[in-house]
């Protein structure tokens, strides 16, 4: 094969072209950047080289600009011809298509040529249920023979023969209406639309429909049989030159996912969480959802995101400002000061750590722009060309300079006024609620939990405790349960059972996920041995297990009531204290408890919590 070198050097000025481009537009993913462009090389600069597709997988979290990635890069590499995105899916939808190549015929894709596909939030193609049990499936089966080798079979030959057959039929029944005395009978009519577009797909013939509508019955049925007799159409079709991207969130990889709607926790505590998941967790969380072969047919080529750190946030809140501000400048001729103040503003009511950047654009509009448009009214009718706006935290409110005027605006962020609106009575509630999964922390572990909060934004209220990463052994995992049972446990012994409130309900449940992976997927429990998370064809009765893993969950229940007991007074000196600051930092949590005789440790996020293997 001989390689065209100036082709080659225009391809990969485009490249790094491209790459520039993108780490200008998002913020965050420099590394993801990287990684992508390098993986698409060998399928972009020399396609002909490639035996099989090149597949890429992206995991996580929503908002952090995944599929928003391959779309620029698609139109950078002017790709948008040959570019689709694909979501499947078990259940109905509005997609009437139950094969990939059937997708790929409508788009005009079903073909060697080099393309880009994009299969977008694959979860929801789960082939296994939640409890290990397999999904009956008839839709899109060839997704996993398009992983496999690339290639898709035609499945074309039947096809061929019913519509010579219809041909043949309209000749004869033409040839029959003209004997018996009809007037004008078309003896060979002309293709239509549907005919021309379904044999244009099913031959792969170069001509367009336009064309192909002037040709006859006859014309065709030449070349069907002509067609019939080359073997190359049975054939599968060759996908080796395609570049497959697979994208999706993985709530098993990326444990803290569901905490959607907390913005009062630390970014940056997220970002070391997410920096260090790994291939063999995403294989692990992909386990969960498909069958052992599947898994391995999406490959190695594994980029994970990590959610963004508070200097992205503070950086694409600065970006977004200067958006706003060149907008006006070069629309009005007026010069926007925007003070640091509304930028916090902005972050405090904004910033969802875990949904991306998606929360912060909405929240510029909501309280920069919405806001802008009455000064600069104001500025226009007085012909003024300078607007300065601050903002006045202790007086809660925007305070805008148009010229020498001064206009005061009353505003409180949508997300300050529910945390404004946090009664005494809950935040004393959730503060011994998060204050009991501190202590138990805290006894178990020796370690001070990275944060404590009891006053966030939430319309109903609630709190949350971080802890590290543990590595999960037969102990820890006894441990994490105990962990996560301990803050309804701490609201009846101080409040009593009958006022301990539902706060506990995803506590129960991370519970309960732990105690059935430690008896049927782990084999930590000397009755059960077996793995009962295995699919149709080699499981076992689930239920068996159920009355062990409840007997294990009420000990561990009572284990943690008394070691609650024995320090209910670390308890309620933990709790007072966040309930008064609402938030308490890992050094303050050690100074409270040194005043009880724990000298505990303090962590970084970035410590993990696992044996001295070893040593």
């Amino acid at each position: 094969m001989k390689i065209n070198q100036a082709e080659l050097d225009r391809k990969k000025q485009v490249l790094d072209h491209a790459k520039k481009e993108l780490k200008t537009y998002f913020i965050g993913i420099d590394h993801i950047i990287d990684d992508l462009m390098d993986y698409i090389q060998i399928w972009y600069l020399i396609p002909e080289l490639l035996s099989r597709p090149v597949i890429v997988n992206l995991w996580g979290m929503t908002g952090v600009g995944k599929t928003d990635l391959i779309r620029r890069l698609v139109k950078l590499l002017n790709f948008q011809d040959r570019f689709l995105e694909i979501e499947l899916s078990n259940v109905d939808s509005t997609n009437f298509s139950t094969s990939v190549s059937a997708i790929l015929s409508a788009g005009e894709m079903n073909d060697d040529k080099p393309s880009i596909l994009l299969f977008d939030e694959i979860q929801r193609f789960n082939t296994i249920e939640i409890d290990g049990r397999p999904l009956p499936q008839t839709k899109f089966m060839d997704f996993w023979e398009l992983l496999s080798d690339g290639k898709l079979s035609k499945k074309t030959r039947d096809n061929l023969d019913s519509y010579l057959v219809n041909f043949k039929f309209n000749k004869k029944y033409a040839e029959e209406r003209k004997k018996s005395g009809e007037e004008n009978v078309d003896m060979n009519p002309i293709l239509n639309y549907w005919e021309a577009d379904a044999l244009r797909k099913m031959l792969g013939l170069d001509a367009d429909i336009d064309e192909m509508m002037t040709w006859t019955q006859d014309d065709m049925m030449k070349i069907l049989v002509e067609e019939k007799k080359k073997k190359t159409i049975y054939e599968p079709i060759d996908h080796s030159k395609t570049l497959i991207i697979i994208s999706g969130n993985l709530d098993e990889a990326f444990s803290i996912a569901h905490k959607t709607s907390e913005t009062d926790l630390d970014a940056d505590i997220f970002y070391t969480y997410t920096k260090n998941i790994n291939l063999v967790d995403i294989k692990n969380a992909l386990s969960r959802k498909f069958r052992p072969e599947q898994v391995a047919r999406f490959g190695n080529i594994h980029l994970i995101y990590t959610s963004l750190r508070t200097k992205d946030f503070e950086e694409l809140i600065k970006r977004e400002v200067s958006r706003v501000t060149n907008s006006i400048k070069e629309k009005f001729d007026i010069k926007l000061n925007i003070d640091h103040s509304m930028n916090t503003l902005i972050y405090q009511n904004g910033v969802f750590p875990v949904q991306g950047v998606r929360p912060v654009f909405s929240s510029v509009i909501d309280i920069l722009e919405a806001n802008l448009s009455k000064y600069l009214f104001k500025a226009i009718t007085t012909n003024k060309k300078t607007i300065t706006i601050k903002y006045d935290f202790a007086a809660s409110k925007i305070v805008a300079t148009v010229g020498s005027e001064s206009i005061e605006t009353p505003y409180v962020g949508r997300i300050d006024k529910i945390r404004e609106a946090n009664l005494e009575d809950t935040i004393a509630n959730i503060s011994v609620h998060e204050a009991g999964h501190a202590v138990a922390y805290i006894v178990i572990f020796n370690l001070a939990p990275l944060q404590l909060k009891s006053k966030i934004a939430s319309s109903y209220a609630s709190g949350f405790t971080f802890s590290h990463q543990i590595y999960d052994t037969k102990a820890t995992l006894l441990s994490k349960i105990k962990i996560f049972l301990a803050g309804g446990i701490a609201e009846e012994i101080v409040f009593g059972k009958d006022n301990a409130s539902v706060g506990r309900s995803s506590d129960r449940t991370e519970a309960t996920i732990l105690a059935i992976d430690f008896v049927r997927r782990h084999g930590f429990d000397s009755e059960f041995q077996a793995n009962y998370t295995l699919d149709a064809a080699y499981s076992l009765d689930k239920d068996i297990t159920d009355t062990d893993i409840e007997k294990m969950i009420t000990q561990l229940v009572s284990e943690t009531q008394q070691l609650l007991s024995d320090n209910k007074n670390l308890l309620v000196a933990i709790s007072k204290d966040l309930m008064k600051k609402g938030t308490l930092e890992a050094t303050e949590v050690a100074t409270i408890a040194k005043e009880f005789g724990f000298n505990i440790v303090v962590e970084d996020e970035d410590y993990m919590e696992i044996p001295k293997y070893a040593q």
